[in-house]
């Protein structure tokens, strides 16, 4: 139980979920309730997949395509930067949502690199590492699904949300995330670059 609290705890903050919500208001919020619903969900979908292939299999992937966390980092981060810029300057696009579109983010940007971001893609690789039998790795998994299903609830209920923030407010909040973002995409990036020069 201990592990299993533990590993809900860690992967929960390191979803930062709040950070989430916010980017998944600001880029659909042109969509309607039913559509924000359907996204949430396939957004959850997808990020439990991910998580639990990164869990048992991030190493032997990354180490079969030779691509390195930091060279994960560069690539992910210039990928969050473009969302970033899409954000700040209100791309008149994403004023023009539908099915095709809406769905098409709930794997990039949504899952990853907002959602499991490099951070999360070490974490997730550290958890792996250390699940050494088949009750932990039970354990383990269990408490990933149940962290990325709280997060999903969130984005499930995200219209209560909007309502309580107004337009205005998510007006407010769309150029703030896109600030954050970009910073975070910026950090991402460095981070990527120093750690793979040995600076």
């Amino acid at each position: 139980m201990d592990l299993f609290i533990a590993t809900f705890l860690k992967i929960f903050f390191i979803i930062t979920p709040f950070f989430v919500l916010s980017v998944f208001l600001t880029v659909t919020h042109d969509a309607t309730s039913k559509e924000k619903k359907a996204l949430a969900i396939r957004v959850t979908i997808s990020v439990i997949i991910i998580s639990l292939v990164l869990l048992f299999f991030g190493k032997h992937i990354f180490a079969v395509f030779g691509i390195t966390l930091d060279a994960f980092r560069i690539g992910a981060g210039a990928l969050l930067f473009l969302s970033a810029v899409d954000l700040i300057k209100g791309n008149k696009d994403s004023g023009k949502v539908g099915d095709k579109d809406i769905s098409q983010l709930a794997v990039v940007p949504l899952a990853i690199p907002v959602t499991i971001g490099p951070g999360t893609i070490g974490i997730l690789l550290v958890i792996g590492a250390t699940l050494k039998d088949t009750s932990s790795m039970i354990m383990g998994s269990l408490a990933l699904v149940c962290a990325v299903l709280v997060v999903g609830f969130m984005l499930y209920s995200a219209t209560v949300f909007e309502k309580i923030i107004g337009k205005q407010g998510l007006l407010v909040i769309s150029k703030i995330t896109g600030l954050f973002v970009a910073a975070i995409s910026a950090q991402i990036v460095f981070t990527g670059i120093k750690n793979f020069l040995g600076l």
